[in-house]
């Protein structure tokens, strides 16, 4: 790929359907490949600092990242607030692999936990490459992943509103997802869902085209009366359709803050499905304890359920074929931290189950073979360490090519001088002044973001990374 190709502006345009690109690096072989480091880069400081200490909570460190669709761009989610996109060179699978630079910065206006980017981005089509943010009292903004030069701070394409109507204030956006085909994108806050029609901004119609509320009433006040889930959606996850040519996708799942998750029919009857408490499951089952949803992860199959919370030891895997039981977990996960802590899921070898990729407190990466092949409790396959302990691992993003993994790390910890216990919250309010012993300082001892090559040593870094991009065949 070239220069010109990530530094180009994209025209300011709705985003149009191109057509699909075929992949050509095909998932490894290997059932335990080996992982070799390719490039990394630490959290550039963005923003100007508010106190001259060097242990304050101003210092940033990375938070999540994914991949665009093409599979050719890192977006990662800072603490500063802003969002850093990382264009990778198509020879990264060929050493010495070249540093990583941030290609363009998009500061956010308040801090935000989520993001969505088009599901159908291509680094060689400009009028795709948006992305969707929905920060704290502001609408939800189209926004350029690569904005003008000449105005890098340029106002967003479009906004879309979704507000209270008794006070007139923005509802928090929570949960955010931009699903393929991309005509529509889900959004999540209290007690409700929302679809979005994305080509009728603010401009053209101040409400979104559906809303459903998790319960009855939020006026009355048993609020639902045990119908339905109260609480805050702070997860979204859409069923995959194996190919199937459905409008945006199967069942919705919904994760909330108070430990339920609800399926929904978003795309034809508009309405729920079944919720059901995670808490059962978790606390008396497997008893890896929980303190919310932060992610609900479908398996490739469309088949399982993958819960992640925070505070947890271990991920749930839920069966919604049937009863919506509790099909076992994965133990031997440390989350225990109120950090969100993401998670990724990968196809796995000869239909047997699937893989799942997820980051611990303790700066290692854990993997899990065969998901949904047994009940019970599954332990690890084997895990590796990114960072010395010095900090969590914040996400890991599987390339859809199944050779190359990135994981960001950081996390805020307790300067104290008598203790060094950890504190790593990404949801705390707490702010460090000098001139106030009696507040902690917030020290950030390691982030850091890194490309992993998966069995390198079995040709992969002879192959030249090209997920989405050049010389490729177009289905017909």
């Amino acid at each position: 790929m070239s220069t010109e190709q990530a530094n180009s502006s994209p025209t300011h345009k709705l985003p149009i359907h191109p057509k699909a690109l075929t992949p050509e690096i095909q998932p490894p072989t290997m059932s335990k490949p080996s992982l070799n480091l390719l490039a990394s880069t630490t959290c550039p400081d963005t923003s100007p600092r508010k106190s001259p200490d060097p242990r304050n909570r101003d210092t940033p460190f990375f938070k999540s990242a994914q991949w665009t669709a093409d599979g050719t761009t890192l977006l990662t989610l800072t603490s500063s607030p802003s969002i850093l996109t990382y264009v990778l060179p198509s020879t990264l699978l060929t050493p010495p692999s070249p540093p990583l630079t941030p290609t363009s910065t998009l500061p956010l206006p308040e801090p935000t936990s989520t993001f969505a980017p088009c599901p159908y981005f291509s680094l060689s089509h400009t009028q795709t490459q948006y992305l969707l943010t929905a920060s704290t009292d502001h609408p939800i903004h189209l926004s350029p992943i690569f904005p003008p030069s000449a105005s890098p701070s340029s106002p967003p394409l479009a906004s879309f509103f979704l507000i209270k109507p008794e006070t007139e204030a923005y509802l928090p956006i929570t949960s955010l997802l931009w699903p393929s085909p991309g005509t529509h994108f889900i959004t999540g806050t209290t007690n409700l869902l929302a679809l979005f029609d994305i080509s009728r901004p603010d401009s053209l119609t101040p409400t979104p085209l559906l809303t459903i509320p998790t319960i009855p009433s939020t006026r009355h006040l048993s609020k639902g009366n045990g119908i339905g889930m109260r609480g805050t959606v702070s997860a979204l996850g859409l069923q995959p359709t194996n190919g199937e040519e459905t409008e945006g996708g199967g069942i919705l799942a919904a994760g909330t803050w108070t430990r339920w998750v609800g399926l929904y029919d978003v795309y034809r009857s508009g309405s729920v499905i079944a919720n059901f408490s995670v808490k059962p499951g978790a606390d008396n089952e497997a008893k890896i304890k929980g303190k919310g949803v932060v992610q609900t992860v479908w398996s490739p199959c469309g088949r399982y359920l993958v819960v992640n919370e925070r505070g947890s030891e271990g991920l749930l895997v839920y069966d919604v074929r049937g009863t919506h039981q509790l099909l076992g977990w994965l133990g031997g996960r440390d989350g225990t931290t109120n950090q969100r802590l993401s998670l990724d899921v990968f196809p796995g070898q000869n239909d047997q189950g699937f893989e799942v990729w997820a980051g611990t407190k303790n700066g290692t990466v854990v993997m899990y073979e065969g998901v949904g092949m047994a009940e019970g409790e599954v332990r690890p396959t084997w895990e590796w360490g990114v960072n010395n302990g010095e900090s969590a691992v914040g996400a890991t993003a599987m390339h859809s090519s199944g050779s190359v993994l990135a994981t960001c790390s950081g996390s805020w910890k307790v300067a104290d001088d008598d203790s060094s216990d950890e504190s790593s919250s990404d949801d705390s309010d707490t702010d460090s002044e000098d001139d106030s012993p009696k507040k902690p300082a917030f020290v950030v001892e390691e982030t850091s973001l890194k490309v992993w090559s998966i069995d390198a040593s079995n040709g992969a870094s002879e192959q030249e990374f090209e997920p989405l991009e050049g010389e490729v065949e177009e289905k017909e």
